[in-house]
């Protein structure tokens, strides 16, 4: 479905400077992605340049073998929505009913099948009992949850998510953890999660880890995470469980114990 060749980018034009360094890579249709860095690493800039928010020094994005351009980039955004990492920057309605209404407005759909799409969606994401609340009422979690209904409401086909979970809560994270999950297995969307958080990439199918704008790894998430160096290099935090596998395999008393090791590995894996 997505295809990235050769992508460049610079915010001062430098050449020296670039945040994305010759990038390519394949998304397929229904696939979930996770897109790892750290800070500075290039993964947000990479999103932006995705929804054509950035246009790239060099280099080309195809969807389903339709250039990314100015002429198409409004057709191809029909297809792909973006939610940030800040909810409170996304919310553009006085309520939940608006703001979910607000794309569709834009599309223009006519109002009785508008108020269908408003119900059913907000119900499927669980803020069916808030059309009316206000945002300022609602957690940080539950406008991420009205920003993705807003995008299934506009029937995207993909649904980019940056660090979407990184300024909610513990319950929050949990709620739109799940969320992700319903969406490729139950709407058969395809996902690109950008992040820095390991224990959201696990569950999706590929992992691409970038590093000063270029990638250092694209596999899945069982073959990427036994690469601690790519890890460590990259800066990422290694999760609870994998930090208990480093050090019983790297214990004198523990070290040669294949069981353990074998039973840590499984449960570290484990989605």
């Amino acid at each position: 479905m997505i295809e990235v060749k050769d992508l460049w980018y610079s915010y001062t034009n430098n050449k020296e400077d670039y945040a994305i360094n010759g990038i390519s890579l394949d998304i397929k249709d229904h696939e979930w992605v996770s897109i790892l860095g750290h800070n500075g690493s290039g993964k947000s800039t990479l999103s932006k340049l995705l929804v054509g928010l950035l246009a790239p020094n060099k280099g080309e994005i195809f969807y389903d073998g339709v250039k990314l351009s100015e002429e198409t980039v409004d057709d191809i955004r029909k297809h792909v929505g973006i939610v940030f990492q800040n909810p409170d920057n996304q919310f553009v309605g006085v309520n939940v009913k608006y703001d979910i209404a607000f794309g569709l407005e834009n599309r223009r759909i006519e109002r009785t099948e508008m108020q269908k799409l408003i119900l059913k969606w907000a119900d499927e994401v669980g803020m069916a009992d808030y059309l009316e609340r206000e945002p300022n009422s609602l957690s940080g979690g539950q406008k991420q949850r009205v920003a993705i209904a807003g995008i299934l409401a506009l029937n995207c086909d993909v649904i980019i998510l940056d660090e979407a979970t990184s300024m909610l809560d513990p319950d929050g994270v949990k709620d739109i953890t799940k969320l992700i999950c319903s969406l490729k297995d139950t709407y058969n969307k395809t996902i690109i999660t950008i992040t820095h958080d390991l224990d959201l990439a696990k569950l999706s199918d590929r992992v691409i880890v970038l590093k000063e704008g270029k990638i250092i790894a694209n596999d899945k998430p069982e073959v990427v995470f036994k690469n601690k160096e790519v890890l460590r290099s990259s800066n990422l935090d290694m999760p609870f469980d994998m930090r208990i596998y480093d050090r019983a395999i790297n214990d004198e008393k523990l070290k040669n114990n294949s069981k353990l090791e074998e039973t840590l590995w499984e449960y570290h894996l484990k989605k």
